[in-house]
């Protein structure tokens, strides 16, 4: 990508207040979780002298059911669910963009093969495979990652493939083929480069869904086990006590809820900077 391109992307970004916003929240919650250990309390210690205990100067988002506090367990749960997020996408990002390049690029019986396999994987249920998978693995967050991101590269593959047939047809790549470079040193030095935007865009929208997977197998329970926390989890223990503590389901599913908007936004503000012709004039 050229200094234009990024010239593009930052002045969209310098441009658009909710995604100067959603940069800023990002931020905040990244580093929330990176320093969750300046927190003065523990995650895990109960005290039940202090259940349910409202916000206050004390316990910032309260306490749960246990008495342990909110805001250490929020800090320490957004340290799994972004974990999980980077994680899933990174593998996710590395599968699909293997599969999309050398079906895009070899074309013929190899594509066919490889987007058969991807219709058939995409035809059943991602959420009945995820429930499937968490039942026959052992949940942890390596196993977690690894299920999400099998669940997310198809989408990634189909961009990367249709960009790549694209690319390959232009003049530099056909001279680089006629002057005897390499297969991999082609993919390597004309094509790849020229996919980083798509990349850059579709890695953005798939943390936002690996966030959003994660927090549903947390929430029906087939995430990280306790006492460990994820914000999906803490909504699902908060199921108990919404009479008496609401505040244990609006705090995490509020954080859910602005950690995938601000990665949409971010998703959207790439995707028009990446892409000239759709910055308004």
């Amino acid at each position: 990508m050229n200094r234009s391109t990024w010239k593009n992307v930052s002045s969209e970004l310098l441009e658009n207040r909710w995604g100067l916003a959603a940069l800023i929240l990002l931020i905040v919650l990244i580093l929330g979780a990176i320093f969750a250990f300046v927190s003065p309390n523990d995650p895990n210690e109960m005290n039940v002298l202090e259940r349910l205990k409202a916000p206050g100067a004390g316990h910032w988002f309260g306490t749960d059911e246990y008495g342990r506090d909110y805001l250490a367990r929020a800090l320490y749960g957004g340290r799994i669910s972004l974990l999980v997020g980077f994680s899933s996408m990174l593998v996710a990002t590395l599968i699909g963009v293997t599969v999309g390049v050398v079906s895009g690029y070899f074309g013929g019986w190899v594509d066919s093969i490889l987007m058969r396999l991807l219709d058939v994987v995409m035809s059943i249920p991602s959420f009945l495979i995820l429930l499937l998978l968490s039942v026959f693995l052992k949940p942890s967050v390596g196993n977690i990652i690894l299920i999400i991101a099998l669940l997310m590269w198809m989408n990634i593959s189909r961009v990367v493939r249709a960009e790549t047939m694209t690319i390959k047809e232009r003049e530099f790549v056909l001279y680089a083929k006629s002057s005897g470079q390499s297969t991999f040193g082609i993919i390597r030095r004309h094509i790849l480069p020229g996919l980083v935007p798509v990349i850059i865009v579709g890695a953005t929208n798939s943390i936002a869904s690996a966030i959003m997977m994660e927090s549903s197998l947390s929430f029906l329970g087939f995430g990280v086990q306790p006492p460990n926390a994820t914000w999906g989890s803490m909504l699902n223990s908060a199921q108990g006590s919404m009479a008496q503590a609401p505040y244990l389901a609006v705090f995490p599913g509020l954080l859910i809820l602005l950690t995938v908007l601000s990665f949409n936004v971010l998703g959207d503000i790439l995707r028009v900077g990446f892409e000239p012709k759709l910055i308004k004039r």
